[in-house]
């Protein structure tokens, strides 16, 4: 009359197929190509024999091996870099600050230093190396 209980029914799975080609094109289209990561800048060694008003707006903040902050040769820690950080630059427009870490410090306290800057609403941080402080 109506249904057997035998097995001589076949589910239609083209449907099914369908759906999930569809959600795996959406999904595809959805997700960002490229990957985001932490954007830096690096400064710029300035021309030979040049010295600029540049140089003595530039915000420095410098990780001893110590684990010692410095911003611009002026001690400092962590608890207070963040206020100090919104203290310098309440008067500036361009809110760029670098991050010079000891090769010796462990990376975790330089991470630290930049989220404490992002905090204090920097616009972009930089980071300094070496070989960048020498021109190379």
């Amino acid at each position: 009359m109506g249904m057997s209980a035998g097995g001589g029914a076949d589910i239609n799975v083209t449907p099914l197929i369908d759906v999930l080609l569809v959600l795996l094109i959406i999904f595809m289209v959805i997700t960002p190509l490229t990957p985001k990561g932490l954007e830096s800048l690096v400064p710029q060694p300035a021309p030979p024999n040049q010295s600029s008003a540049a140089d003595v707006r530039t915000v420095v903040i410098s990780i001893n091996k110590d684990k010692t902050l410095l911003i611009n040769q002026e001690s400092s820690n962590y608890e207070t870099l963040g206020a100090r950080l919104e203290e310098i630059f309440k008067t500036r427009a361009e809110r760029v600050v670098f991050v010079k870490g000891d090769p010796d410090v462990e990376f975790q306290y330089v991470a630290r230093a930049i989220d404490i800057a992002k905090g204090a609403g920097l616009d972009k941080v930089g980071l300094m190396t070496p070989k960048m402080e020498q021109g190379q």
